[in-house]
């Protein structure tokens, strides 16, 4: 397992843990951390090391350098690609960004450059979004005469409504880091500097909670926009009896009541 002073390099990404954080690094500056298939498996590899390490509660994704967090498909690779290749790209980047989106940890962007296609959609895929003030982010598929194909028209209707996204979608134009603020798609703006360091600020508070109940409110809400109101209410219903059983709940109501800090065990 790779740890902070051993950090795993595979071929397009740079996986590194320090405590309870794993940061993912998208590593192919030289064409803006474009998403080509091997990238997409690495993704895939490193995510999924993270969700099986007991001793990982959060994951910082980013990209190296400091013009470009993913600029999108690797447009090469796709000029070489016909319909059956295509489609199967899309269904794996679909795969790794529900494998992100459904972790069981929270995921942090820090966007540190432009996010533009495939990197709106990862971004989209995560937690939470930070991002630094001169990044931008868009959907310009239909500049390639295509639509997103990594779910692109999914995410972004449901994180800034119907009209934000067909705008962006449909335009292909780009919007700055405060209009993305704004709307809702970031949820702050950090400096270059303590961009990373305000990730994992983050990913401290939310892992200082208890596990299950971290786990299982994220399930909440991203199970409950699937569907009616009625059963996102009945599924919160679930999860909070669920909760109510646990280990973690008792001691979280006695550290409460006794007036000191909950040791939390995650069951």
């Amino acid at each position: 397992m790779p740890d902070s002073s051993h950090p795993s390099l595979f071929e397009t990404v740079l996986y590194q843990k320090s405590g309870a954080i794993a940061r993912i690094t998208l590593n192919r500056p030289d064409v803006l951390n474009a998403l080509s298939r091997q990238t997409i498996a690495d993704l895939r590899a490193a995510f999924e090391d993270a969700k099986d390490d007991p001793e990982i509660s959060g994951v910082v994704l980013t990209g190296s350098g400091d013009r470009a967090f993913i600029a999108g498909a690797d447009i090469a690779e796709l000029a070489k690609s016909g319909p059956l290749e295509a489609k199967q790209h899309t269904t794996e980047g679909q795969a790794l960004f529900s494998l992100v989106e459904n972790l069981g940890k929270p995921v942090i962007a820090a966007v540190n450059g432009v996010a533009f296609g495939g990197g709106c959609e990862a971004a989209m895929a995560c937690t939470i979004r930070l991002a630094v003030p001169d990044a931008k982010f868009g959907q310009p598929e239909v500049k390639l005469g295509l639509v997103p194909g990594f779910g692109g028209t999914q995410r972004l209707p449901r994180l800034v409504g119907k009209g934000r996204a067909l705008q962006m979608i449909l335009t292909g134009d780009p919007i700055p880091a405060t209009e993305a603020l704004r709307i809702g798609l970031v949820n702050e703006l950090v400096a270059p500097a303590d961009l990373l360091a305000r990730a994992e600020a983050i990913l401290d508070r939310i892992a200082a909670n208890g596990p299950l109940a971290v786990k299982f409110a994220a399930e909440a809400v991203e199970r409950g926009l699937e569907g009616p109101l009625a059963e996102g209410l009945a599924l919160e219903s679930a999860l909070f009896s669920l909760c109510t059983a646990s280990d973690d709940a008792r001691e979280g109501i006695s550290a409460f009541l006794g007036k000191r800090k909950p040791v939390f065990a995650g069951k």
